[in-house]
C-alpha cells in the first residue's frame, strides 16, 4: 500500500496472530501484524486510529502507552532514514564535485625516466626492477581514499597488480574507470613487499597511464555475475569468457589440442584438413544438419574418417582435429551440436594394433599434460584427485559386459537384464566402469548396433571389430573401429543398412585400388 493511501485512511487494523506486515494493507480484512509497521505505512503524524484485537476478540483502540512506546522506535528509524538520505545526498554532491575537480587534473609522461620496455604479463619476472609498459583490460579496480588505487590488469597471458598513487588516481579517467576498460600503464616492476600478496609475487608501481577504451558503468557485473541463471550466462558467453575460470579452461583446451598434435606428429602421423561440407552421411541420417548447396542437398560433417581413408595410400597414417556436427536437440554435457573431433586413420594394422595405439595415445597425452606447468596446475585445480591412466587397459568384450551387468544386478529401467543385441546406455556403462574403477576398452559390439564401415569379427560374424574407451567418473571418451577393407564385405554392409553405395563411389574405390586393413 502506498503512502498516499495510508494518509487517507482514518483507521488501521493490527492483528498479531493473523496479520501480515508483508501482504496486509491495514484494512479490517487484511490487517497488519505490528503497530510499528502501521506507523511506517502512515509515514507521518497525525496517525490514523489504530485498532487491535482485545481480550474479547473484538477490535479495540490501541492504548496510548503502547503508541508512545512504539512511536519512540518509529522516530529513531525515521531519523536514521533522514540522516541516511542527507548523507547520501552529501556523498553524491561530494562525488560530483570531485569529478568536476578531476577534469582539471592533468598528468604527463616524464621523459626523463628510462624508456619503458613493452612486455606482456608473462614476461614480468625477467623484467623486475625495470621500467616497463603493458596494455590490457582492467579485471579489478579498487580505490582507497583519494590518493591510492589498485588495478588488476589482464592481458591474456596473466594478471598484474598495478598501483596508482597521487595525481595518477585523481584524474577524471581514474575516478570513472570501470572494469573491462582498456589501459596502457607505465612503471617499474617491484617484488611484492613482505606480508602482501599479489599475482606473480610482484606489482607495477605506476608512474603514468592512459585510458584506451572505456567500459560502461559497472563493467561486466552490470550484465551478469556468478549467480546469474545459466541461460543468462550462455547468452553472455562472450563476456563470461573474460573470467578467470573460463579463460583458464580455454587455455587448457588449447594445451590439450597441442599435446594431441605433438603425440601424433611424434608417431609419424600427418595432419590434414578434411572437408566439413559433405554429401554423404557417416553416423546415420537422423543427426545430419542438411542445407542447400547451390541446388544440391549437402550436410555438415558428422565425421571426417571416410575422407581420412582416401589419404592413406599417399600419406600413410593421418589425423585431423576438425569440427563435427550432430543434429541432436539435447541439453546434456555429452551431446553437443558442434564439437572438436580428433580422428586418425592408420594403414596395415590389426585390431590389437589399434587398441595398443589408443592406449599409447591416451597415456602419452596425459603424461604430456602433467609435464606442462599449465596442464599440471589446471588439472590439480579442477580435479585434484586425478590419476593418469596406466597401461595395459582392461579389455572387455560386449558379451562379457552383459555378463558383468547381470552378475552385479545392473538392469534396464523395467528391471530386466540386458540381452545380446541391446545397446548398453550411458548410465549402466558408467555404473560398471565406476565399480571396476579403471579404464576399460569395451570391444566387439553386435553388427546390428554399428555403422556400415565396421568389419565383422573373423571368429564371430555377429560381432564387429569395434570399441569404446570408458573411464571412471566420466564414461565413454573414445569410440572407434577397424574398417571393412574387403570390397564385398563393404558392399554387403551397404545393402544390409539400406544405403545406396553409388553415393560413396569415391569411398568404395579405396577397396578396388589396392585395399588394406
Amino acid at each position: 500500500m502506498n503512502e498516499t493511501i495510508a494518509k487517507q485512511m482514518n483507521d488501521m487494523y493490527i492483528h498479531e496472530r493473523t496479520g501480515s506486515d508483508e501482504s496486509g494493507d491495514g484494512s479490517e480484512g487484511k490487517p497488519l501484524k505490528t503497530l510499528l509497521e502501521a506507523m511506517r505505512r502512515s509515514a507521518e503524524e497525525p496517525f490514523p486510529t489504530f485498532y487491535t484485537i482485545g481480550d474479547d476478540n473484538q477490535w479495540v483502540v490501541v492504548s496510548v502507552s503502547q503508541i508512545k512506546k512504539i512511536k519512540k522506535i518509529w522516530i529513531r528509524e525515521k531519523r536514521k532514514t533522514e540522516d541516511k538520505y542527507q548523507k547520501d545526498g552529501e556523498d553524491e554532491e561530494r562525488r560530483l564535485k570531485n569529478i568536476e575537480d578531476s577534469k582539471r587534473v592533468v598528468i604527463e609522461r616524464d621523459d626523463t625516466l628510462p624508456t619503458a620496455i613493452a612486455i606482456k604479463v608473462r614476461d614480468c619476472v625477467s623484467h623486475r626492477s625495470s621500467r616497463v609498459t603493458l596494455k590490457g583490460w582492467c579485471h579489478r579496480v579498487r580505490r582507497q581514499g583519494k590518493a591510492l588505487m589498485f588495478v588488476t590488469l589482464r592481458d591474456g597471458t596473466g594478471f598484474l597488480q598495478v598501483v596508482l598513487t597521487g595525481r595518477l588516481c585523481q584524474t577524471y579517467a581514474a575516478l570513472t574507470l570501470q572494469t573491462e576498460s582498456t589501459v596502457q600503464v607505465f612503471g617499474t616492476l617491484k617484488e611484492t613487499p613482505d606480508g602482501k600478496i599479489a599475482s606473480g609475487g610482484h606489482e607495477l608501481q605506476c608512474d603514468y597511464w592512459e585510458l584506451i577504451g572505456v567500459a560502461p558503468a559497472g563493467g561486466v557485473d552490470h550484465v551478469l555475475n556468478e549467480e546469474s541463471f545459466i541461460d543468462v550466462q550462455l547468452d553472455q558467453r562472450h563476456l563470461m569468457l573474460r573470467g578467470k575460470v573460463l579463460s583458464k579452461i580455454m587455455l587448457f583446451r588449447s594445451l590439450v589440442m597441442q599435446t594431441f598434435r605433438e603425440h601424433y606428429l611424434s608417431r609419424g602421423y600427418v595432419e590434414v584438413t578434411p572437408p566439413t561440407l559433405v554429401q554423404n552421411q557417416v553416423e546415420g541420417g537422423s543427426t545430419l544438419f542438411k542445407f542447400d548447396y547451390f541446388g544440391e542437398e549437402a550436410y555438415l560433417t558428422q565425421s571426417s574418417q571416410l575422407y581420412l581413408e582416401t589419404l592413406l595410400p599417399s600419406l600413410g597414417a593421418v589425423f585431423c582435429m576438425s569440427q563435427s556436427y550432430r543434429a541432436e536437440k539435447t541439453r546434456t554435457r555429452r551431446h553437443l551440436t558442434e564439437y572438436t573431433h580428433i580422428e586418425a586413420e592408420c594403414p596395415f594394422i590389426s585390431f590389437d594394433d589399434l587398441l595398443d595405439r589408443l592406449e599409447d595415445l591416451l597415456v602419452d597425452v596425459c603424461d604430456r599434460l602433467l609435464a606442462h606447468p599449465l596442464g599440471k596446475e589446471t588439472i590439480n585445480h579442477f580435479n585434484p584427485e586425478f590419476k593418469p591412466p596406466r597401461r595395459p587397459f582392461k579389455r572387455m568384450d560386449y558379451t562379457e559386459a552383459l555378463d558383468y551387468l547381470r552378475d552385479n544386478g545392473i538392469t534396464k529401467e523395467d528391471q530386466t537384464f540386458y540381452e545380446f543385441g541391446d545397446d548398453i546406455p550411458e548410465m549402466p556403462e558408467r555404473k560398471m566402469t565406476d565399480k571396476i574403477n579403471e579404464p576399460i576398452m569395451l570391444c566387439r559390439f553386435p553388427a546390428e548396433l554399428t555403422s556400415f564401415y565396421m568389419p565383422r569379427c573373423d571368429d564371430n560374424p555377429l560381432l564387429t571389430e569395434s570399441f569404446d574407451v570408458l573411464v571412471p567418473g566420466v564414461g565413454e571418451i573414445v569410440g572407434g573401429s577397424m574398417r571393412a577393407w574387403e570390397h564385398k564385405e563393404l558392399m554387403d554392409n551397404f545393402d544390409r543398412k539400406g544405403m545406396d553405395p553409388k553415393d560413396y563411389y569415391w569411398y568404395t574405390d579405396q577397396r578396388l585400388y589396392g585395399s588394406c586393413p
